[in-house]
């Protein structure tokens, strides 16, 4: 009886709320975990439960998912907001879910942060978990990349489910060893594109193979050390491929996989394996590729993930950017338009953030191509433009302003295209800026 009057009371909340105009976020899951932390336990779920994680990319992943799921006609609960941690996914669960904790879907698709994996599914049933990738980010909350794989590790061991893994990755590929047991293991991977590397021109982890020790060989890198790799000495990195992304053209926003081909609204390579994500998830639950076509031509996230704006008549392009290889891949879709264009980055450095802003020298700010100005904005715009000087920037075309009304304002001052690169909490208050300065907003 105590879940059930547990219920009971966040949805009397989540009524209260609803009457006020808010969303809640993860309170719900809060006061409830608060009170049962084994409250998962409780929910009775007879349909699939897809999980997503990654540093980057979980988010238009799981929410393309879910789009794809319900072109197709199905019923699907999901945390599309983004709120990814324990009290996030069971806020999503007790909005959805009767007060005997029933939850009525054809399936439940969650974005879960890396560091929550264990902690959801250890109560919660769990048919299909994605990892698209691994990358240092908020060392100060996750701590370095490698402790952070071995939790999950440990949890794949009496895991065995379908896990989706990016083979592309060294530090994701390497778990589909956690479990021999496990013979659900499908990898997806990407051909190599226009702008690949034979050098690692980002930071990257991930550069010896983790059961011999033997440095990695690369055929070309994607971007960071997402890439083609093999371990010269041993057999990790020479997987059967389940879905292969082939033909990828960025200029087009075209990729084939199978003698398909898939059109999408995005052009940046990190994008091209999320959809690839996405279409072997829907493969595996028998979701036809005609039905992919159409989700993927129709789909876009528009919450400031590579979000195409037009600001007073002004191209204007907005990406999340939390750690350095988000922000990588932000300069790399920045340098790979020939276009002069300008350039706001805003950077703060909030608890969700993290308090250690030290991986911005992990950006690659050398050589921009086309880039006529740089503001930067936030609570440390000071010390991004910093960054940026030392990069070779030239000082006198660097405008750093604290107040983002006042940024705004001097980045409009030219009818140049924009180009904007916000942190996590930086992120909605710079869009929404950039849309009341635009006039966009919905009086």
């Amino acid at each position: 009886m105590e879940n059930f009057f547990i219920i009971l009371m966040m949805k009397l909340l989540n009524f209260v709320l609803k009457i006020f105009h808010k969303h809640g976020g993860n309170i719900l899951g809060r006061i409830a975990f608060d009170l049962n932390p084994k409250i998962f336990q409780y929910f009775k779920v007879n349909c699939p439960v897809i999980a997503v994680s990654a540093t980057n990319g979980k988010t238009m992943t799981n929410n393309c998912i879910g789009y794809t799921l319900k072109k197709a006609g199905f019923k699907v609960v999901s945390n599309i907001e983004g709120n990814n941690m324990e009290t996030g996914i069971l806020s999503t669960i007790l909005k959805n879910c009767t007060l005997t904790g029933k939850i009525k879907a054809d399936f439940l698709v969650f974005e879960v942060d890396e560091s929550y994996i264990p902690v959801v599914f250890k109560d919660f049933r769990l048919d299909t978990l994605v990892i698209l990738n691994f990358f240092r980010d908020q060392l100060d909350r996750n701590g370095e990349v490698e402790s952070l794989i071995l939790r999950i590790n440990e949890f794949l061991k009496t895991y065995n489910g379908n896990l989706v893994l990016n083979n592309d990755d060294p530090n994701v590929a390497r778990l589909a060893k956690a479990n021999s047991e496990n013979k659900n293991i499908y990898y997806f991977s990407v051909e190599k594109y226009e702008f690949a590397t034979e050098t690692m021109s980002e930071a990257g982890e991930g550069k010896f193979c983790p059961f011999c020790k033997t440095k990695l060989e690369y055929e070309y890198y994607q971007y960071s050390h997402v890439g083609d790799f093999k371990c010269p000495n041993c057999d990790f990195g020479n997987n059967d491929i389940y879905k292969l992304a082939t033909n990828v053209n960025l200029k087009d926003r075209k990729f084939d996989v199978e003698d398909v081909t898939y059109s999408i609204k995005g052009n940046s390579i990190y994008l091209i394996y999320n959809y690839t994500a996405t279409l072997a998830v829907c493969s595996l639950y028998n979701i036809s590729s005609d039905v992919i076509k159409d989700s993927f031509s129709s789909f876009s996230l528009n919450n400031g993930r590579l979000e195409e704006l037009e600001i007073k008549g002004i191209p204007t392009i907005i990406n999340l950017a939390k750690n350095p290889t988000g922000s990588n891949v932000s300069l790399r879709i920045l340098n790979e338009d020939d276009d002069e264009k300008e350039l706001l980055f805003v950077l703060n450095d909030n608890i969700a953030d993290g308090f250690d802003v030290s991986w911005i020298w992990d950006i690659n700010f050398d050589s921009l191509n086309n880039v006529s100005r740089i503001i930067t904005s936030g609570k440390r715009a000071y010390d991004i433009a910093i960054r940026i000087k030392a990069s070779g920037f030239p000082a006198q075309k660097i405008e750093p302003y604290i107040d983002l009304k006042e940024a705004v304002l001097n980045l409009y001052k030219t009818d140049i295209k924009k180009y904007v690169i916000a942190n996590y909490t930086s992120l909605q208050p710079t869009r929404r800026e950039l849309k009341q300065f635009g006039g966009l907003l919905k009086k």
